[in-house]
């Protein structure tokens, strides 16, 4: 569809689609503007997709028996999928309508060999396959995946060497109580170890890496390691330095690709060690206690061979977990640190004077209880954020810019559950700027397990009444995932001002409730679920790409990585691709999908105006959607969330909206659009999965649009929306009567 300031929509040469974010879907680029992505026709779009893919975070050949050994032979071509699978995964996600795509890359794909060791073959894989995307109408941002610093550390991202270089014994560190590594090694599944795997920011071997990482200079001045070289320098310049050059690798390999709109510098970036308050223990508030939790001073102490005895926390009522017992980890005494390493097989942080032990008490004692907090060195207190995180960013932000076009984006994101923080001023922002938090619901997450019942962590850990963060039923879910992710999005705009937001990162367990939809095949629970969060997404009018779409998913192994089950997608369920037929409306690409009718929604792609409101009811197939005219007068009233800027926006040459109409719901079924006025028209190509609507007026100021699209038939409902007062309203009426007579009748006695 060729965009068109004329009163008919008229058919280009070359037919594109709403969600389609090609070069010839969007006139030219994307590029943000404010809070919002626009595209060469001044139309606001919205992007919404998926994290391509979990996947990433393994080799090929990984195998659990030999890890953590053969590290530098891994190889991660072929991950998301191989090149001759491309075809059926890209038109599968563009019939869906998931056409943003967060490329997953990892630090150890690009460099498992060795520092300055860069696999050509994988680097050369992922240009072949992003090169593919516009073909398909998808973009990607390119994202490097961490998680507890590295699969030899229980999570994923960085290589192997890079915990070697400083000293660390990879074969000792699950022993020492210094990592968890039962999850990445095929376990994760039985109820004892059921997301444990978080557990591991706070061990000894991530928090240490994290802290070298951001700020090895200020907390480990002591530590040098060797260059190719042979010269020795400090361990923070030889990781950081080593990082920015595995980027410019990245940036040079696909960065002037078309399919690339900008990078990602890190997944859920972590502070280790940095601001702890206390080495005796870790705050219970902020730090998820599960299984062994080691203090900070008992890792140290186990690191350096010293058998210690640790609180054993198990989950609980009130969620999230309670101390139930002690166990001694490390009895045969095996230390973490190599002597062949640059601490000589001592402890780091004991070399650093942190911590030492008494050989009389036979324990260890804590020297600098507020060695983290504090500038060892001027005793200035540390921030994080202030101190680290904003420099690199910048250092690497000017790096990446060197190596492309200045109109690629630059991807960040907060520490994980917390808000946008106020520091994050314009100063430390660096150009095209998109800001990407994550969301989940950390109660269902940590149970894996969703009902009627639902709980605003968010506000539990902001020290709301208890009663205020409870929700019933569908319509309470949906209540709340709305007020979590809003606040987000609404935190995020007061502190960086108008800058995109998009959600980098969401989605559910697909083995929720003890993987009870595995034997039964009913997704209820999870279609729910899914469907409140999407329901949070839509109404806070942000992008978003869901966690995850994995083409390996299996119902028993699940994404394969520390127990997790997260893709709707599963290619057990998927027909073999000599069955399927690739066009939009072909209903062969949707076998495999689990909880299509949650995920399968209308959405205005590109809107000739600013979106101020967009709702999806799942049970009946209604979609509102609401824009608002440009005004060239600044809004008196403070924008918000809700209430979007509407001055200073580039010029409007289309009066086309694209609205996204899947043919996963139409096909068989007539839709009747409404609330448009005399002047609008529309037009619907089902072979596109596009519904155009030309507004007559595009030039009164904050004048509104609004249409309905409503299905005849309307789909059959997967559930009921239910509330409180329709479960329990007639029980609680029933008790307020009986109250009440006997009230009355003790008052007549």
């Amino acid at each position: 569809m060729k965009p068109s300031t004329t009163a008919t929509v008229k058919s280009g040469p070359i037919p594109t689609f709403a969600h389609d974010w090609s070069r010839a879907g969007t006139g030219g680029h994307l590029r943000t503007h404010g809070r919002h992505f626009v595209d060469a026709y001044g139309r606001v779009c919205n992007l919404r997709g998926v994290n391509l893919s979990g996947c990433c975070k393994t080799p090929v050949n990984d195998d659990h028996d030999l890890f953590p050994g053969h590290a530098d032979k891994v190889t991660f071509v072929g991950r998301p999928f191989p090149i001759e699978e491309a075809h059926e995964h890209l038109s599968r996600l563009k019939r869906w309508g998931l056409t943003f795509v967060r490329f997953l890359i990892t630090w150890e794909a690009i460099e498992h060999s060795g520092p300055g060791i860069y696999d050509t073959n994988y680097l050369n894989y992922i240009r072949s396959l992003l090169s593919l995307f516009p073909t398909y109408g998808l973009t990607a941002f390119v994202s490097l995946h961490q998680d507890v610093w590295s699969r030899y550390s229980g999570g994923s991202g960085a290589p192997a060497w890079t915990l070697d270089i400083v000293g660390f014994d990879l074969e000792a560190l699950e022993e020492t109580g210094a990592a968890w590594l039962k999850g990445v090694r095929g376990g994760g599944h039985v109820e004892i170890e059921k997301g444990v795997w978080p557990c591991g920011y706070q061990k000894l071997a991530a928090s240490t890496m994290a802290t070298l990482f951001w700020a090895g200079d200020t907390f480990a001045p002591k530590l040098r390691v060797k260059t190719k070289g042979g010269e020795e320098v400090p361990v923070q310049q030889f990781l950081q330095d080593a990082f920015l050059k595995m980027w410019d690798v990245v940036v040079n390999a696909v960065g002037d690709l078309e399919g690339v709109l900008g990078f990602e510098l890190m997944n859920e970036p972590h502070r280790g060690y940095i601001e702890t308050k206390s080495l005796h223990s870790f705050d219970y508030n902020t730090d998820l206690h599960l299984h062994h939790v080691p203090s900070p001073l008992q890792s140290f102490q186990l690191g350096a061979g010293h058998p210690t005895t640790v609180k054993h926390w198990t989950r609980s009522f009130p969620p999230p977990s309670r101390h139930t017992g002690h166990e001694l980890l490390n009895p045969s005494g095996k230390k973490a640190w190599r002597t062949d390493g640059p601490t000589g097989g001592k402890c780091l942080w004991e070399m650093h004077g942190v911590w030492g032990w008494d050989n009389a008490k036979a324990e260890g004692v804590v020297l600098r209880e507020s060695y983290f907090m504090k500038d060892p060195g001027t005793g200035r207190k540390i921030d994080w954020y202030t101190d680290f995180y904003y420099p690199f960013v910048s250092k690497w932000a000017n790096s990446v810019r060197r190596g492309v076009a200045k109109d690629k984006l630059v991807f960040l994101e907060a520490i994980p559950n917390e808000y946008c923080p106020t520091s994050w001023t314009a100063d430390n922002q660096p150009q095209n700027m998109v800001f990407a938090p994550h969301w989940y619901d950390l109660n269902a997450l940590f149970a894996k397990a969703f009902g009627d019942f639902t709980v605003n962590v968010q506000g539990i850990s902001r020290g709301m009444f208890l009663l205020r963060t409870l929700y019933w039923g569908q319509q309470g879910a949906r209540d709340n995932y709305v007020l979590q992710i809003g606040n987000i999005v609404d935190a995020g705009y007061k502190a960086l001002g108008e800058k995109p937001i998009v959600i980098g990162e969401c989605g559910i367990p697909m083995d929720m409730n003890e993987k009870e939809a595995f034997q039964t095949d009913d997704w209820t629970w999870q279609a729910k679920m899914m469907d409140a969060l999407l329901t949070g997404l839509e109404r806070s009018l942000v992008g978003f790409t869901l966690w995850n779409y994995n083409p390996s998913n299996t119902d028993q192994l699940g994404d394969d990585w520390n127990g997790e089950n997260f893709s709707w997608f599963s290619r057990t369920r998927a027909l073999p691709p000599s069955l399927l037929y690739y066009d939009q409306t072909s209903p062969t690409l949707d076998n495999g999908g689990r909880i299509l009718r949650a995920i399968v929604r209308p959405y205005a792609a590109k809107t000739a105006g600013v979106p101020v409101r967009c709702d999806y009811e799942m049970t009946t197939g209604t979609f509102v959607f609401e824009w608002v005219n440009r005004s060239h007068v600044q809004s008196k009233a403070m924008s918000s969330l809700q209430r979007p800027p509407l001055h200073d926006l580039p010029p409007l040459t289309s009066r086309e909206t694209e609205i996204f109409l899947p043919s996963y719901l139409t096909q068989g079924r007539r839709f009747k659009v409404e609330g448009l006025e005399k002047d609008d028209k529309y037009r619907y190509d089902a072979s596109l999965q596009t519904l155009t609507v030309l507004t007559g007026d595009i030039s009164s100021p904050r004048k509104t649009h609004r249409v309905v699209i409503s299905l005849d038939p309307p789909p059959r409902p997967m559930f009921e929306v239910n509330d409180f007062w329709g479960d329990f309203g007639g029980r609680v009426t029933a008790v307020l009567v009986a109250i009440l007579a006997m009230l009355v009748w003790l008052f007549l006695l």
